[in-house]
């Protein structure tokens, strides 16, 4: 997840927790996130981007190995800057884990999680994947 996706590998994403229905990730500070250079704060993508990577990393732990998960909606409420010179944490937890579809509510947060800058509620399709699953060593 963290490498074998050039997009998460381009932003540097980290794992730092993953337990059953749960995952926290993490993207390392760094100025070309930027998204208002007179704030300055971190791009609104930034965030919408690491609340969908942790919802779906933690609706996979809770997916069996032949199954398959992708995005069908995701809400992102902003609550506050963010700041670019301080990482970015995203805590999701899923909510429901049903045979067609996955709900997940994740936190975003920097310095603390009790002040998080947005939240986000997503939902994702389950489905069979039509090739073999990768192997651990693939992960």
């Amino acid at each position: 997840m963290e490498q074998k996706i050039p997009f998460n590998a381009f932003l540097n994403m980290k794992v730092d927790s993953l337990g059953i229905g749960e995952a926290i990730i993490r993207i390392p500070s760094r100025p070309e996130l930027t998204g208002d250079p007179f704030r300055p704060a971190l791009h609104g993508g930034v965030i919408s981007t690491l609340a969908d990577t942790a919802g779906g990393l933690a609706v996979f732990t809770k997916l069996e190995a032949q199954h398959t998960a992708s995005t069908v909606d995701l809400r992102v409420d902003y609550l506050r800057p963010g700041a670019v010179d301080e990482d970015l944490y995203a805590r999701a937890t899923v909510v429901r884990a049903g045979n067609r579809v996955a709900a997940t509510h994740t936190v975003i947060y920097q310095d603390n999680e009790d002040k998080p800058i947005a939240t986000a509620n997503a939902v994702y399709n389950v489905v069979t994947r039509k090739t073999t699953p990768h192997t651990t060593e693939d992960a």
